[in-house]
């Protein structure tokens, strides 16, 4: 078997991967363990806005917005001594019913075409599984091993085991992308290894069946995510389809050092505060581990690691997945760029450059919170139920720090829009230092290197929407001639579409005449006037400044 690109796992990553290369014209086999429609972990609850507009362009953001919790089901997040006790605060997130038009929310006026979206992972999986399985270009192998993978100077030889009847094949392909979680087999067959902070906390998670909690929460208004603050047992509750399936997070202490440290029928029932008479039943135990570790390698000529296989951390703001699609579409388009013609291999450098210092940044920020966190559950007061004066001042305490502390994580604008790549091999910078963001903040800015600002346009469009499948140039002053910018583009091959909109159109988020945008919507090149050199402007951004070569790869591989 031949293809262009073999994908290792699909799971959300790598269905992710083979839908953004299929989009732009590549070939792609994609091998999983698992049967088809074999049910996924409940590990992830939150598809962030930057994934939700990456899935808007593969054309799935629509369906994948209808799944998950009952339309009118509250996304917030509410603080209380225990899931059926005294509420401290609540963090408003709309619901899917009003996601689009609700105002006055710490996450409503982000500036974006796709808010994020509360979806468990048993709910969101099957329907990228489906949307990937149906595009022609992409194959997907279910119950399929890969168990060795061999480099060659034109292309990777992976050996294959079909798991149900044992029988062995070869799978040839230009390019390999390891997406096949934290045990990757693929991050060790190219030598890379996690460093890190290797155990934060571990968490005893317990996926339950409970038709009565529901209703014992009452009178609450409901959240898609509980968080009970008592100085007996701390923990998360999580509704998973907003009736009767929960998942139960038990947060272990310093002292617990292992699942069953503590007993799990007694901290279910302290943690959602109810009696001995309360009836539930496990589906299954989702006991995990905490942690911050991130390879130190991304890339060994021709195989990559994503996700998982590329780092590990506590997944505050939803962001171990989320930052795996991140992973993926960056590689892709480069990777398509690539086998597509138009940039030579060393295009393929800026991967790594790119998405590993992001990866460690943002597994600080997600472990500095954890900490934080793990030191607020440790603090509540012994005082925090009673009816006293006392009592009282201690939950209004609580909830200010509660509320304070957390709405930057469930409510991250600078995770989402504020990272950006400072130090990549094929982005034209100007010497301006972009904005500092935190995990809750940011400032929207046009330095190459991070997100292009969104707007929507005059005819109701998103910006995004308008922009091509390759670079986009954004143009603010029709009097200024990018012909001859066009023409070096075409000479290379690379395509470029061209956007044209009036300044006050731009609502003053662009100060420049012109910006260039690429496939993943990130700044590459901005300027008041035309560039003096557009050739060499255009070699650098698809990584040919050095005179690289461009030539088309195929999968050129020894008999």
């Amino acid at each position: 078997m031949k293809t262009q690109v073999l994908i290792v796992g699909a799971g959300p990553v790598g269905l992710t991967a083979a839908m953004d290369l299929a989009s732009r014209g590549i070939d792609v086999v994609v091998a999983e363990i698992r049967h088809a429609g074999d049910p996924p972990s409940v590990k992830c609850n939150h598809v962030s806005s930057r994934s939700m507009e990456i899935f808007r362009r593969l054309g799935v953001a629509a369906r994948l917005r209808e799944a998950g919790l009952p339309a009118d089901f509250p996304n917030d997040c509410s603080y209380r001594t225990t899931a059926t006790g005294i509420e401290l605060c609540r963090i408003d997130i709309p619901g899917r019913a009003t996601r689009y038009s609700a105002t006055g929310g710490p996450d409503t006026w982000w500036p974006t075409p796709e808010p994020p979206h509360r979806i468990n992972q048993v709910y969101l999986e099957p329907i990228l599984f489906d949307h990937a399985a149906a595009q022609p270009r992409i194959a997907i192998l279910p119950r399929t091993e890969i168990v060795d993978i061999a480099l060659h100077d034109h292309g990777v030889v992976a050996q294959a085991r079909n798991l149900d009847d044992g029988t062995s094949f070869r799978i040839e392909a230009a390019f390999l992308i390891g997406c096949d979680g934290s045990r990757s087999m693929v991050r060790k067959s190219i030598g890379a290894t996690l460093s890190g902070t290797p155990v934060i906390q571990r968490v005893q998670s317990t996926y339950i069946e409970a038709p009565q909690l529901r209703e014992l929460m009452l009178p609450h208004k409901p959240a898609w995510m509980v968080l009970s603050l008592n100085p007996r047992r701390s923990g998360t509750t999580v509704a998973i389809d907003g009736h009767d399936r929960w998942l139960i997070h038990n947060h272990l202490k310093s002292d617990e050092p292992d699942f069953d440290s503590v007993d799990r029928d007694w901290a279910i029932r302290a943690i959602l505060g109810v009696d001995e008479n309360f009836q539930y039943t496990i589906l299954s135990e989702e006991d995990w581990v905490g942690r911050r570790l991130v390879a130190d390698r991304f890339r060994d000529r021709r195989v990559f690691i994503c996700g998982d296989a590329a780092h590990l951390w506590m997944p505050y703001a939803g962001y171990g997945m989320n930052a795996g699609i991140a992973d993926a579409v960056d590689l892709c388009w480069q990777l398509a760029a690539h086998l597509n013609g138009w940039a030579p291999a060393s295009i393929l450098d800026a991967y790594e450059a790119e998405r590993q210092p992001i990866t460690e940044q943002v597994s600080r920020f997600a472990m500095d919170h954890a900490l934080a966190m793990m030191a607020q559950r440790s603090g509540v007061s012994a005082e925090i139920e009673d009816d006293t004066p006392r009592g009282h001042a201690a939950r209004a305490s609580l909830a200010k720090a509660a509320y304070d502390l957390n709405v930057q994580q469930y409510c991250c604008a600078g995770l989402n829009f504020g990272y950006y790549y400072d130090a990549s091999p094929i982005i034209a910078y100007d010497g301006e230092t972009p904005p500092p963001y935190t995990m809750g903040s940011f400032t929207p800015s046009t330095v190459p290197g991070a997100r292009a600002p969104h707007l929507f346009l005059r005819d109701g469009r998103s910006l995004y929407d308008a922009f091509g499948p390759g670079y986009t140039l954004l143009r603010f002053d029709r009097a200024i001639d990018v012909a001859p910018l066009r023409a070096a583009a075409e000479r290379r091959g690379m395509p470029l579409a061209s956007v044209d909109i009036a300044a006050d159109e731009a609502d003053n988020a662009f100060a420049e005449k012109l910006v260039l945008v690429r496939p993943d919507q990130h700044i590459a090149w901005r300027g008041k006037v035309a560039p003096d050199d557009p050739d060499a402007l255009i070699s650098r951004i698809i990584g040919a400044a050095h005179g690289a070569a461009i030539a088309r790869p195929g999968v050129m591989l020894p008999a």
